[in-house]
């Protein structure tokens, strides 16, 4: 099966640490907010509503993972690579609180998994 989003080595063992101190997580991408609207935003499940134009993309370690629609039709045939690095950035996202950041790639899928997504 063929994921939509994918988190690297980096990005798995932050998520981990963010469990243990947040509780269940939730990740989205607002496409619009401050600047950083295809940066993905982790939060306490807790605290996120997802929106009626928010689509369910995949998961992250178990956290679900939204985006627009709109932005959810621009990346169809993407996959998405969350990373994690070291920032000293403020902002809405928990890992803030460790110095670090979510970053985000991606590349096409294959003619093959496209296909496969149907």
């Amino acid at each position: 099966m063929v994921e939509r989003v994918v988190a690297t080595a980096e990005a798995a063992a932050l998520i981990g640490r963010l469990r243990q101190t947040f509780g269940p997580l939730v990740f989205h991408i607002s496409g619009h907010c401050c600047g950083e609207g295809n940066t993905p935003i982790c939060l306490r499940q807790s605290s996120y509503h997802a929106k009626s134009d928010d689509v369910l993309i995949g998961a992250l370690e178990g956290a679900p993972f939204y985006v627009t629609a709109a932005m959810a039709e621009y990346w169809a045939y993407s996959q998405l690579m969350v990373g994690a690095e070291p920032s000293d950035a403020d902002g809405f996202s928990v890992e803030t609180a460790l110095d670090m950041r979510f970053t985000l790639d991606q590349r096409l899928f294959t003619d093959e998994e496209a296909a496969a997504l149907s």
